[in-house]
């Protein structure tokens, strides 16, 4: 990535969008009753990435940009005054922060769930902030599906945040759904992906108005038994795996090793769509190589003219 794109990228900070699609800004600072907001688009290892030297990195060890987190959701439920995550990434802190600033609720310091998807650097690493080290949490809801939490009851550290009472974990069933509030709920579905340590997680979030799904990870589509296309017909929004835009960016390197869908993939999966739903889709989960961060990219206008989305830190979605 250049040095004058990095301004480009750095520029994006909470601007929220106007289309249907995209989030739009309401009276009160631009928050809505339920709201969705997205706090971090980028791969497990953030960006810059430890040890690259490539012109996308080295820039960003002069000037970090704040808007290159580790992938998150955030939603907020102004009725209940309440305030969930979607992962425990590296950046928590920082991700927590950001959700108890857009909350137009006085809000407490821990979210009052977390859900993850599955046992990855990126996704689940964060809940160690919430031990006695760092702040101490006390029972913070920790969201997930069997194998993930038997993972964390039964291995150390994070055992211990469980016998300190730092979160308390709630496993939930696939395709069983979890009540947040009378009008907000929670689905999990397994999808396919590398499950060295637990399975992964898909998470369905039902609001009053509006359902969004957020799949950061999977491997090919034909391997999920789900067809993505029927899932976007019946879904709002549609947040989905972007960590590399093609082969040519992991240098021909075996894909199996690293399982993702490549964006030019899922963009040929999703071609026959019409304008109205290729707008639900939300490109996420991008990996420090991926020109989708830059929004100056050859790449990103290809994606935006083709009439889908690339989700930007800040983005806001009405739930």
């Amino acid at each position: 990535m250049k040095p004058n794109r990095i301004a480009g990228v750095i520029a994006i900070v909470f601007l929220s969008a106007t289309s249907f699609g995209q989030g739009k800004p309401s009276a009160q600072g631009g928050s809505f009753d339920v709201e969705l907001i997205v706090l971090g688009t980028v791969q497990d290892a953030g960006a810059p990435q430890m040890g690259c030297k490539k012109s996308c990195c080295a820039p960003l060890y002069e000037a970090p940009n704040p808007n290159l987190k580790v992938v998150s959701l955030g939603l907020l439920d102004a009725q209940s005054s309440k305030t969930y995550l979607f992962e425990a990434t590296p950046d928590i802190a920082e991700q927590m922060a950001m959700l108890r600033k857009m909350a137009p609720f006085p809000s407490g310091v821990a979210p009052d769930g977390i859900f993850i998807t599955h046992a990855h650097i990126g996704h689940y690493t964060g809940l160690m902030y919430l031990g006695r080290e760092s702040m101490n949490a006390k029972s913070v809801p920790v969201y997930s599906l069997p194998r993930f939490t038997d993972f964390i009851a039964n291995n150390g550290p994070w055992d211990q945040l469980v016998q300190l009472n730092n979160i308390e974990l709630r496993p939930i069933r696939e395709e069983t759904s979890v009540a947040l509030s009378p009008r907000l709920s929670v689905n999990a579905l397994q999808v396919p992906h590398r499950d060295e340590y637990s399975e992964t997680a898909a998470y369905e979030i039902v609001g009053p108005e509006r359902k969004a799904l957020f799949i950061p990870d999977i491997d090919k589509w034909a391997k999920w038994e789900v067809s993505l296309i029927d899932r976007v017909k019946s879904t709002d929004l549609v947040f989905i795996d972007a960590t590399f835009y093609d082969n040519a960016e992991i240098g021909y390197r075996d894909i199996a090793e690293i399982p993702h869908p490549f964006v030019v993939e899922s963009l040929a999966l999703l071609e026959a769509l019409p304008p109205t739903l290729r707008n639900r889709v939300y490109f996420i989960h991008m990996n420090h190589t991926n020109p989708l961060l830059d929004p100056d990219s050859r790449e990103t206008t290809r994606v935006t003219d083709l009439g889908f989305r690339i989700a930007r830190s800040g983005d806001r979605f009405k739930l």
